[in-house]
């Protein structure tokens, strides 16, 4: 059978992407105690020929001898380990998971196999991604041979599963798929001229997925990425381009890139520009993004789905706000929380009344009415690093990912 092969790429994205689809399968002090101790100086003690002066001595020497006594017993000997105090404090919700992995990687996205809900992946930087089996208790690294044979450092970008099918995709560009659950995985080439990295990927039902790019292009595939349909005629960039006399504040310095994306469980996406300047939507069947206006003050962090339906919006310097009502919209209103200065990065909804915020220096905060009130888990406050993502598999499983390899794993 003759093999097709890849078509370049155009703006015109209503063309299909098709790719050959090669199969390749994956084959990661003690501390010394030094106690400076200061003994009580013994007095020169002579013996006098006299009984005054001889019981005096006897005197000054009992309560030498009990001063010497009482250091010895109160001060540890020299070499003795004190016990270790645990440095950071349990937290209430949550607990830290040691990852075999470099302290500098940054973890970026996880996911679990449905039919094998113990069974999941977590991806980062440095070409990072590791394996568990017992519901994220304890991890292990996988490899991937083509990704080592070249000079690239691949960042693991976003995973997703449906059954027993998932996806992985990356920068520079890396499309891989299984269709086992994980036990191996298969890389898919794609076009030199696709628009912009890969930023996430959802896998949407058998043999189906939407992928989409850092400048906005969103492709469809049904049949396990064989090929792929353009859901968009054209680039963010593309569509400013035209639309920038339509008023967009700050359109006409868009830099052509997201800074982030996220997808609500009926297909609609929320993207926030690389400057924070405004925002875009979209929605399945319309054939561009569409820009909208900020009206707040600060430049925007991040934004995302609610589980009722309507958007959270985070701000630079830890504001948050929550749309008035459900589905698109352009009305937010401002939600007091103790960010303590540090800015809030993402914010995942376990229930429609509970969800988790968190950000920079451990902030982790929680609210149990829907994000009316937010109250700050002080427990977290000594975590050294950054808190950039919080998922929430579902409503017994979720963990938060961030900088220096650190996994928080939900307690309940």
């Amino acid at each position: 059978m003759k093999m097709a092969t890849t078509p370049q790429l155009t703006t015109d994205f209503s063309k299909p992407i098709i790719v050959v689809k090669p199969s390749l399968e994956f084959a990661s002090t003690p501390r010394h105690c030094r106690t400076s101790l200061s003994l009580p100086r013994f007095n020169n003690i002579t013996r006098a020929s006299s009984s005054d002066s001889s019981l005096v001595s006897r005197r000054h020497f009992v309560s030498e001898t009990a001063a010497l006594s009482l250091t010895l017993t109160t001060l540890p000997l020299f070499g003795s380990v004190q016990p270790a105090k645990s440095e950071e404090p349990a937290l209430s919700e949550w607990e830290k998971v040691s990852l075999p992995i470099d302290p500098g990687v940054v973890l970026l996205d996880i996911a679990f196999v449905p039919e094998d809900p113990k069974h999941g992946f977590l991806l980062g930087t440095r070409q990072t991604i590791l394996e568990t089996k017992d519901g994220g208790d304890t991890w292990v690294p996988r490899s991937i041979p083509s990704a080592e044979d070249e000079d690239f450092n691949y960042r693991f970008n976003s995973i997703s599963f449906k059954g027993k099918e998932g996806w992985i995709v990356g920068k520079p560009a890396i499309l891989l798929h299984t269709s086992d659950s994980g036990n191996s995985w298969e890389r898919i080439p794609l076009s030199s001229q696709l628009p912009g990295d890969m930023v996430y990927i959802k896998a949407t039902d058998e043999k189906s997925a939407e992928m989409v790019t850092d400048e906005g292009a969103i492709y469809i595939t049904s049949n396990r990425g064989y090929n792929w349909k353009a859901a968009v005629q054209e680039t963010v960039s593309a569509t400013l381009n035209r639309t920038v006399s339509s008023g967009i504040s700050g359109a006409s310095y868009y830099t052509g890139t997201f800074n982030s994306v996220n997808r609500s469980p009926d297909g609609n996406y929320v993207a926030v520009s690389s400057r924070g300047n405004f925002y875009l939507t979209w929605e399945p069947g319309q054939p561009f993004w569409q820009p909208h206006n900020r009206t707040i003050a600060r430049r925007i962090q991040n934004m995302g789905w609610r589980a009722d339906g309507g958007l959270w919006l985070l701000v630079r310097g830890g504001g948050l706000y929550l749309s008035k009502g459900t589905g698109l919209t352009e009305e937010f209103e401002e939600v007091p929380v103790q960010s303590r200065g540090f800015g809030i990065l993402d914010v995942g909804y376990r229930s429609k009344d509970e969800a988790w915020a968190a950000g920079g220096s451990g902030i982790l905060l929680r609210t149990t009415n829907g994000g009316k009130t937010w109250t700050r888990d002080k427990a977290a406050d000594n975590i050294a690093a950054n808190l950039y993502s919080v998922k929430f598999i579902d409503d017994s499983t979720g963990f938060v990912l961030g900088n220096d390899g650190v996994l928080l794993r939900y307690l309940g």
